[in-house]
C-alpha cells in the first residue's frame, strides 16, 4: 500500500528545545523542496493505493536517499547515522521514538522502482527549476563518459568458468525448489576451475620460448573450457525443459486448490523460487552460448565485434568502450551523455546501451532541454566526437545560433 507521509511527531518532540528542532540551512531548503507532491508521482505506479503492507513513507525514502548521495553513505551506514542523529531524524520525518527503515528495505525499494522513478524525479526537479526561473540554458556543453559496470576485467576463460559455476549453482536452486528433481545435473565447476587456474599459471611464464609454448597451451585450454561450457549449457537446457513441466504442474495444482478454497503459502513460495531460478538459468544459457561463440571466434584468429561482445554474465548490455584514458584505455560498461547549462548544472542526461556513436545523441538532448526550458539555447559546445554536418544542421533547425 502506497504511503506518501509518515506518522505525526511524538508528544516528546514538542517539549524539546527549539535548537534541537531547527534544521541546518541546506537541509531546510531541501526539506521544503521535497514537500512538493510532484516528487511522489513517479512512485505511484509501483504500489497499490489500498492493498498490501504499508510502504515506507515516500517523504522519508526521498530524504534518506538525498542524505545517502549527498554524503556518499552506504545503506547500512546511512541507517546507522540517521538513527543516531536527532537532526537527520527530523529531516527524514522519522519520530524520535520511531524506527529507521532497515537497509534491505531501502535496497528493495530502490530496486523495485528502478531507473524510471529516478528519471521521473529528475524531470520533476527540472520542471520546478524552470518554474522558479533558475534553470540557465542559454549555453550548453555536451560530453560523453562511461558508466562502468560492476564487473571484473573480462576474459573469455574467466567468463566461461564463471558461467559453468553459475549454471551448476542455478541448477541446484531449481531442484531445491522442486523442479526436475529426477534430472541428473553434473557440476563441472571443479573441472572449469582447474583449467582456469592452469591458464593463469601458464601466462606467468617469463622466457620468450616459454611464452610461445604457454600461449599455445592457453589456447588449447580455453578451447577445452568452451567445450565444457557448451556441454553445461546443453545439460541446462534439458533441465530447463523438465523444470518448466514441473512449474506448469505446480501452477495447475495451485489453481485447483484455489477453486476448492484451499491455500498453501509454502507451495506458493516454492513456485516463486522455482520460477525465478528458471528465468535465471534461461538467461545464463543464452549468455553462455554467446560467450562460447565469441571465444570460438577469437580462437579462430578473428576479433569479436565490440558492439555485440558479451563482457558480463549479469549485465548483458555492457560493452567495451575505448575512451583513451591514461591507465584505463578500455572500460566496460555503458556510455552516458551529460548536458550542462551555463552554471554547470546538468540539465539532461541519458545512458545508452553499449557503445553507440556520440553524434546522433546530441540533437535529441538539445530538443529535450528546449522543451523543458521553453526556448532553444543560443550556443551548444561539444568535442570532435559530435563534429558532423548533419548534427550542426539539426541543431540549427532547433534554433541554436552558435555550434
Amino acid at each position: 500500500m502506497f504511503r506518501t507521509v509518515g506518522d505525526q511527531p511524538s508528544l516528546f518532540e514538542s517539549v524539546l528545545p527549539q535548537e534541537l528542532l531547527r534544521l541546518p540551512a541546506e537541509l531546510e531548503r531541501v526539506d521544503a523542496l521535497l514537500d512538493d507532491p510532484a516528487f511522489f508521482a513517479p512512485f505511484v505506479p509501483y504500489f497499490d493505493p489500498r492493498i498490501g503492507r504499508p510502504s515506507t513513507p515516500m517523504e522519508t525514502y526521498l530524504r534518506l536517499m538525498f542524505l545517502k548521495f549527498r554524503y556518499r553513505l552506504g545503506y547500512e551506514s546511512l541507517c546507522r547515522e540517521v538513527s543516531d542523529s536527532i537532526t537527520w531524524r527530523r529531516f527524514c520525518r522519522i519520530p524520535l521514538d520511531g524506527s529507521v527503515p532497515h537497509p534491505t528495505t531501502l535496497m528493495k525499494l530502490t530496486t523495485r522502482c528502478g531507473g524510471a522513478a529516478v528519471d521521473g524525479l529528475n524531470e520533476a526537479l527540472l520542471a520546478k527549476a524552470t518554474e522558479a526561473k533558475v534553470l540557465r540554458t542559454t549555453k550548453l556543453r555536451a560530453d560523453t563518459t562511461v558508466v562502468p559496470s560492476n564487473v571484473s576485467y573480462p576474459t573469455d576463460s574467466g567468463l566461461l568458468a564463471k558461467a559453468i559455476r553459475r549454471i551448476a549453482a542455478t541448477g541446484k536452486r531449481i531442484q531445491a525448489a522442486g523442479g526436475a528433481t529426477r534430472t541428473t545435473v553434473r557440476d563441472r565447476s571443479r573441472a572449469a576451475g582447474k583449467r582456469a587456474h592452469a591458464i593463469g599459471f601458464k601466462l606467468r611464464s617469463r622466457s620468450a620460448a616459454g611464452r610461445d609454448e604457454a600461449l599455445a597451451a592457453v589456447r588449447r585450454t580455453t578451447g577445452e573450457l568452451a567445450d565444457l561450457a557448451e556441454t553445461a549449457a546443453t545439460d541446462a537446457e534439458r533441465l530447463l525443459t523438465n523444470a518448466k513441466h514441473a512449474l506448469r504442474r505446480a501452477r495447475a495444482k495451485a489453481t485447483a486448490r484455489k477453486e476448492t478454497g484451499e491455500h498453501d503459502g509454502a507451495a506458493g513460495r516454492r513456485r516463486g523460487r522455482l520460477a525465478r531460478a528458471i528465468d535465471d538459468l534461461e538467461g545464463l544459457v543464452t549468455a553462455t552460448r554467446q560467450i562460447t561463440a565469441q571465444t570460438r571466434q577469437r580462437l579462430a584468429g578473428q576479433t569479436p565485434d565490440g558492439a555485440t561482445r558479451r563482457v558480463s554474465l549479469h549485465d548483458p548490455d555492457a560493452r567495451p568502450i575505448a575512451k583513451g584514458r591514461l591507465g584505463k584505455p578500455i572500460e566496460f560498461g555503458h556510455k552516458a551523455q551529460l548536458v550542462e547549462g551555463d552554471d554547470g548544472v546538468i540539465v539532461d542526461h541519458n545512458v545508452e546501451r553499449g557503445n553507440p556513436a556520440d553524434a546522433p545523441q546530441l540533437a535529441p538532448a538539445v530538443d529535450r532541454v528546449r522543451t523543458r526550458a521553453g526556448s532553444p539555447p543560443r550556443t551548444v559546445t561539444a568535442d570532435r566526437g559530435y563534429g558532423e554536418k548533419a548534427v550542426e544542421d539539426d541543431l540549427r533547425d532547433l534554433g541554436v545560433r552558435n555550434v
